[in-house]
Formats: structure tokens, sequence, C-alpha cells
């Protein structure tokens, strides 16, 4: 009772929201640990969800829990997963492909785990096909970001990358048109006639898009912003620029 067994290919998330969206998700749940003691909506909500897909509940103390996931805010709730797929950069080829609309968000060396699992939940929410990302120095799909992604790593191929500007290559070499996101930019995302194969482009916190990344972009485009704003969170301004491409889509559908 209570011994939690993480084998090789589990993991663990943490959070009432992630764990209920990785139950309708239809993920591969293990097993869920809820804190002894926990009979509020919310935990009467997740023991429900768990009865109907048959996966068993295990009380266990709040101090196990926080040994578990002692970097996260698990609320007293803490599933053991299947780790979530992360796609070989040799498929993203064979992804994209298998749509009739592709596209691609890359993130470049976007490092806080917070911003990558907003990143995904907004590209899945678009509909984007697939996410890269430089295998070093970036963020990787932890609990934290499947926390914060609140499901969307389970739904959009998320493809660790060996060279941001070499993938970025092989795309356009494949008909895709690369947009990046810069603050400096005199070209607005709003005025932009965004082409259907499109990669959108976003640089790290720290120093937004790299001067190496930037040069392999077709387009540089600005968010318009009032006042004396320089810049946007990252997941923020990814999100604007994934929706905006959406009421495009959406435009020239109807016309």
């Amino acid at each position: 009772m209570g011994q939690m067994t993480n084998h090789a290919d589990n993991e663990r998330i943490g959070g009432f929201h992630a764990v209920i969206a990785a139950l309708e998700s239809r993920h591969a749940i293990t097993r869920i640990y809820l804190a002894s003691g926990r009979q509020d909506g919310r935990a009467e909500a997740l023991v429900a969800a768990a009865s109907a897909r048959d996966v068993p509940i295990e009380q266990v103390s709040m101090a196990q829990l926080d040994g578990w996931l002692p970097d996260l805010r698990h609320q007293g709730c803490v599933a053991e997963i299947e780790s979530a797929r992360v796609y070989r950069e040799s498929e993203l080829p064979t992804l994209l492909a298998s749509v009739a609309q592709p596209w691609v968000l890359a993130l470049d060396q976007v490092q806080d785990p917070h911003n990558l699992g907003a990143c995904l939940r907004s590209a899945a929410a678009a509909g984007v096909t697939a996410v890269i990302a430089p295998r070093k120095r970036a963020a990787g799909l932890t609990p934290t970001v499947r926390k914060v992604a609140a499901g969307a790593a389970d739904r959009i191929p998320f493809v660790p990358v060996t060279n941001m500007a070499r993938a970025l290559e092989r795309l356009k070499a494949d008909g895709f048109w690369v947009a990046g996101l810069a603050g400096e930019a005199s070209d607005s995302v709003y005025d932009a006639d965004l082409p259907e194969r499109l990669v959108w482009v976003a640089g790290g916190e720290a120093n937004g898009l790299r001067e190496l990344t930037a040069r392999h972009c077709d387009l540089r485009l600005a968010i318009p912003m009032a006042g004396d704003m320089e810049s946007l969170n990252v997941s923020v301004a990814t999100g604007i620029a994934l929706f905006e491409t959406c009421r495009q889509r959406r435009l020239k559908t109807a016309g």
C-alpha cells in the first residue's frame, strides 16, 4: 500500500486537471494516487472518471506524493501513466504527409517548462500538425510540461531535432514557408498573407529568435502592441500567431 512503482516506460503527472485530462484523452493510466482524506467535489469527480475507465485509485499520504513530485504542485493527486511518445526526427515527413493542410510550430530554445506546456496546449487547440524543438538547451516533456499542457502532450506530436536551422531548411525544401516571430520586425502578423504550408518559429525566453534561426525565415513578423511594450511572453505570442493563422485559413476556406 502506497509503494508506487515507476517503470522505465512510465512517468508521473500531478494535479487534478492534468490527471482528468489524461483520463478523458484515453491515455494509458496505470494507477491514480489520491491524498488521504480528500473528499471534496474535485476528488469525487476524479474517482468517478477513474471508475468509468476502470483505473484503480489508491489513497496515500500527502508526504508520499510530495516525495514523488517534489517540484510540482500536485494538489494531492498523482497518476502513473505511460510516457508520452516523443517522435523521431526521421518521422516528421510522414507525420506532415498524413494531413491535408500540414503546419508546424518550431520552438527555438524555449527552456521554461511552463512556456513549453502552454505552447503545446495552444498548438493542439489550433490544430498544428507537429511541434519541433532542439534536443539541447530546451525544455522536454517533463511532468510540469504535461501538467501545464493539460492533455495536449498526448494529442500533438512533439519532435526533438538535432539542428533547428537544418530542420527548417529541410521543411523549406519540402515546400513550407518559415515565419519567425520577431518583435523588431516591420511587418505585422495581421497584415501578412500567411501561406498554407507554414512553419511558425518562436524564440526562447532569454534572447528571442536567434540570428542563425532568423536567417532561415522567409518572413519575420511582429505582433503590434500599444505603448512602449517591447515583447510578449513566448507562449502568449505563439498563441496569437497560431490563431491568426486559423482565422486566415477559415476566411480562405469560406471564400
